[in-house]
């Protein structure tokens, strides 16, 4: 229910342009904006913003709802509305604004499409890019003009009698595309002694060359890059070995992605020996790293090499789909990092075989530590799930456990259901497809599990798990069968 403030404030924000106000009204104010979808009003509130900060996400508190597109354009009117100030003050080197820092990390990046106006939306990052540029181009042309007017003066004189406001810092997280590439490129560039300066706190990277990821990064300021995530192909050990040096001067950097499917070690060579080598010496360079994301690396027997050098246990371990073998559990289960993982993910490996042992030792040894257990698509069966819930059950602090994609029985999936109930702090349980709901068996390639479903026996399936997640008073716990949308574990915030 809303508060009466805040009703207050929506009958104000209906109405433009707004009167005189009290510097405590203009955080509801924004917010009723915001959510009333009011892009002129907002623009009217950050021309006159009292404070030094403007951060989306302590104002707005509607995290979902940034996905829509009539939201995208208030983003982008508060961003127009920056720029617009910092050209007056450009144009009026009197004028001075109290924001310096607008904060838009946390926000969707938007995808290119059109509102039902017709106006585009872009990425966020291309928006960002471009409001960088325009007022940097605005500087130049300012410079040159006020360099007309002051020739023959000393050059100390013209410097000092050029405008230079203090500019804004945007705080954002950005991510990469190669279709805007070059504006990114040149807007960090640019932007370095600007006037809006993008300060990046979660850089992702899809499918550029080593070489631009390389220019990007050194383009990025130091102090703020906490998370960095690389989507690519075609990169291999040595691009790599480009990449990862230029990432020892983020100080302050705690996540590293490396989603690659062109990295196979699983048949050594003395050049790839000297890869490894080299990749993790480069990892034993960053002495902040908590997270890291190895998926879909082949890295069977060679997870010792690369992680031996690593100066702190990581807390989160990703390897999905990275052909691992007993020995790289083994070697994790003995490690300092098992003790201190809050969130593993071991999704498409082969349970049924020859890795079910070395993966009860594992969760043994992460047991009182371990958040978010993911093994989706690992071929386990109801036999293999019974051997591990004793292990399982020794993790008394899990709130997610991710088991899509494998091939359980209803029987086996309410067995679970009872005996999980005993883990206070589960919250959340990905389960797959009852195997006795199929028309007949998947196969692991060729079609998916949703096309051999039979909808009237999965929604009997769902209807007695929700019975008995009700009987059982625990309302806290979430069981759902849809793989994706639940959002991760950011184990930053824990």
């Amino acid at each position: 229910m809303d508060s009466l403030r805040f009703l207050c404030a929506r009958c104000i924000v209906a109405q433009r342009p707004l009167r005189a106000l009290p510097a405590g009204l203009y955080p509801v104010l924004f917010k009723a904006a915001f959510l009333a979808r009011k892009p002129l009003v907002l623009q009217d509130l950050v021309a006159t913003w009292p404070f030094p900060v403007l951060n989306f996400q302590q104002l707005v508190e509607h995290r979902e709802l940034l996905w829509d597109d009539d939201w995208n354009l208030c983003v982008e009117a508060v961003i127009q509305a920056v720029v617009a100030q910092l050209k007056l003050e450009l144009e009026e080197p009197g004028r001075h604004s109290s924001l310096h820092v607008l904060d838009v990390t946390g926000l969707s990046d938007s995808v290119c499409g059109r509102t039902r106006g017709g106006l585009k939306i872009c990425s966020r990052a291309d928006l960002l890019a471009k409001a960088c540029l325009e007022v940097s181009k605005h500087q130049r042309k300012f410079q040159r003009r006020g360099s007309k007017q002051r020739k023959g003066r000393s050059r100390a004189a013209t410097a000092a009698a050029t405008p230079q406001p203090q500019g804004v810092d945007i705080h954002t997280d950005l991510v990469v595309k190669r279709s805007f590439y070059g504006i990114l490129r040149d807007a960090l560039q640019a932007g370095a002694a600007g006037p809006l300066r993008l300060k990046c706190r979660e850089f992702q990277a899809k499918y550029i060359s080593a070489s631009e990821i390389v220019t990007l990064l050194e383009s990025l300021d130091p102090s703020c890059v906490r998370r960095v995530d690389l989507r690519f192909n075609n990169l291999g050990l040595s691009g790599l070995s480009v990449i990862l040096p230029r990432l020892s001067r983020f100080p302050e950097l705690r996540s590293l992605k490396l989603r690659c499917n062109d990295v196979d070690v699983r048949r050594p060579t003395p050049e790839s020996a000297v890869g490894i080598r080299c990749v993790a010496g480069q990892l034993g360079m960053l002495p902040g790293l908590r997270e890291l994301n190895l998926g879909f690396s082949q890295l069977s027997g060679n997870l010792r090499q690369i992680l031996c050098d690593l100066q702190a246990p990581l807390e989160s371990l990703e390897l999905e789909s990275c052909s691992l073998v007993p020995a790289d559990l083994d070697f994790l289960s003995q490690s300092f990092h098992a003790p201190a993982l809050k969130r593993l993910d071991l999704s498409g490996h082969d349970f049924s075989q020859g890795l079910l042992e070395p993966l009860q030792l594992l969760l043994e040894e992460t047991s009182a530590s371990l958040l978010h257990l993911i093994l989706m698509e690992c071929r386990m069966a109801d036999s293999h799930l019974e051997a591990l819930l004793p292990t399982l059950l020794r993790c008394s602090r899990l709130r997610f456990l991710g088991l899509y994609g494998n091939s359980l029985s209803t029987a086996a999936l309410k067995d679970l259901l009872q005996k999980t109930l005993e883990l206070p702090d589960l919250q959340l349980v990905v389960y797959p497809y009852p195997r006795d709901c199929y028309n007949r068996e998947p196969s692991r390639f060729g079609c998916s599990f949703e096309a051999v479903v039979d909808e009237e026996l999965l929604a009997a399936d769902i209807a007695e798990i929700s019975q008995l997640l009700e009987n059982s008073g625990r309302t806290d716990l979430v069981w759902s069968y849809k793989p994706y949308g639940h959002g991760g574990l950011d184990y930053f915030s824990l």
